[in-house]
């Protein structure tokens, strides 16, 4: 599949919905797909793992009447997220179900094992990458990754370092597939800009945790909307992989930001971090990226993503008319 092309006319802008974990449950891809983005949840959000198949069956139906409903609209369709760590032992029950389904776009986390990108080509889908080096890039698209999410410096979560200025051309040297941008992306220049680049499409996390839809707590929205990029600190203490985590909740749950324990990422358990009195990450600890400076309330997904929509013809029409 290529899925710029699948997306074209079904997105109102070229943004995906990042998959957050704990956050992204149906009524936030929901909203996400209705108000034309792609919307993507990660499927270990779907507890027990039975629920993994439900959830699909009813926001399918969901879109697909919302669709027949308002014809005139653009609705957009959802992806799933797979973290193919060797700590997730649901991942071949997951894509069993995935494939079942024939959900259009998998998005892999941390590897692209081939059983995976074979299992989704079975059926005619995609499968997008997220990677953070050029080494990442080339190992996914040798297992016949469809497409590539450049992870870069500023995203939320797990990040990267590299500068989007420079991975995005390094990656065009030798790939012209599908490149969705992520990193410090909140507002709608920002989408447009990572077009300019060389990117596809954006790929939006933060700025939909603090939506009124996303399963995420008060506290942790009105931290992102009362911080600033200077409140984010880069950390792989609460998973073993490094990301990037809003520091007043570290502080908040009785840490020292400056005097972090060491974790492996070979001990990644997506639930506690190292030491018997750790908090819980993505519990207690909370991930955000750097372009929160802009965040302001918590409105609705509509409401943001039609902020994002004008934003984006803004930016264009001002480079329209920016004289030469």
């Amino acid at each position: 599949m290529d899925v710029v092309s699948f997306l074209k006319d079904k997105t109102r802008i070229p943004v995906i919905g990042a998959p957050l974990f704990t956050v992204s449950y149906p009524e936030l891809v929901l909203a996400q797909c209705k108000a034309g983005i792609v919307g993507s949840f990660p499927a270990l959000n779907a507890r027990p793992e039975e629920k993994l198949g439900e959830w699909i069956t009813m926001m399918n139906k969901e879109l697909n009447d919302y669709q027949n409903n308002n014809p005139q609209e653009i609705v957009a369709p959802f992806a799933v997220n797979q973290i193919c760590h060797h700590s997730n032992n649901r991942l071949e029950h997951d894509m069993e179900v995935c494939v079942e389904h024939e959900v259009p776009i998998i998005i892999t986390s941390l590897r692209a094992p081939q059983f995976v990108v074979d299992s989704v080509h079975s059926y005619g889908g995609a499968v997008i990458h997220d990677v953070i080096n050029i080494r990442h890039a080339k190992k996914a698209i040798d297992e016949g990754a469809d497409g590539l999410i450049l992870v870069c410096a500023g995203a939320g979560g797990h990040a990267g370092t590299l500068s989007p200025f420079a991975l995005v051309r390094e990656v065009r040297e030798f790939f012209d597939g599908p490149l969705v941008l992520s990193g410090s992306i909140s507002h709608g220049a920002s989408v447009l800009s990572a077009q300019a680049m060389g990117a596809d499409l954006a790929y939006i996390g933060t700025r939909f945790i603090a939506t009124q839809e996303a399963n995420a707590s008060e506290g942790y929205k009105e931290m992102i909307v009362d911080s600033n990029a200077n409140d984010i600190m880069y950390s792989a203490t609460f998973t073993g992989v490094s990301g990037n985590y809003l520091k007043p909740s570290v502080v908040r749950a009785g840490l020292d930001p400056e005097n972090l324990p060491y974790a492996d990422k070979h001990d990644m358990n997506f639930g506690s971090g190292p030491g018997d009195n750790q908090k819980k990450a993505w519990k207690d600890i909370w991930g955000s990226g750097q372009g929160i400076g802009n965040l302001h309330e918590v409105p609705t997904v509509r409401e943001a993503v039609d902020t994002l929509v004008e934003e984006y013809e803004e930016a264009k029409n001002f480079l329209t008319k920016r004289p030469a």
